[in-house]
């Protein structure tokens, strides 16, 4: 038995169901009837809690890549300005200006190619392997004994 049931929709959600309808050759009340049975039907809070489930697990690795990429560019930065610092010596007042500008050379080179690299994509931290950044390390031994 079947009843009658009229209802409002939006203009654009009864284009489309008269496009799916005109594209799979079915009426538009099956394809209605199709979406109505499948909302009250009890497995679709299941799907839905499987569609949640899986876009929080990406969502988590994402998060997990995040914290990462961060580790290594906070990690990389602190070793190179510590090795700057330590190697690089104080300058007399004579070769300041010639190291002033060989400095501000070298600036605009870094900055050129960091602005290809991110032009085409490249990533320091993507030639960084997961299990390297993942292996366990002793930090008193040399780098050639990790």
């Amino acid at each position: 038995m079947r009843d009658r049931l009229n209802l409002t929709l939006p203009v654009e959600m009864i284009s489309r169901i008269n496009e799916l309808s005109e594209r799979k050759k079915i009426p538009r009340s099956a394809i209605v009837e199709a979406a109505v049975a499948s909302f009250l039907s009890p497995d679709a809070a299941d799907r839905r809690e499987a569609a949640f489930t899986r876009r929080m697990d990406r969502l988590s690795r994402q998060a997990q890549r995040i914290e990462r990429d961060l580790g290594v560019t906070a990690e990389t930065l602190a070793l190179f300005v510590r090795f700057w610092l330590t190697i690089t010596p104080p300058l007399p007042g004579d070769a300041q200006a010639t190291a002033q500008i060989k400095g501000r050379e070298r600036f605009d080179g870094f900055v050129e190619t960091l602005g290809k690299r991110l032009q085409k994509g490249q990533s320091f931290l993507r030639e960084i392997p997961d299990d390297v950044a993942e292996r366990p390390r002793d930090e008193d031994s040399p780098p050639e004994d990790r």
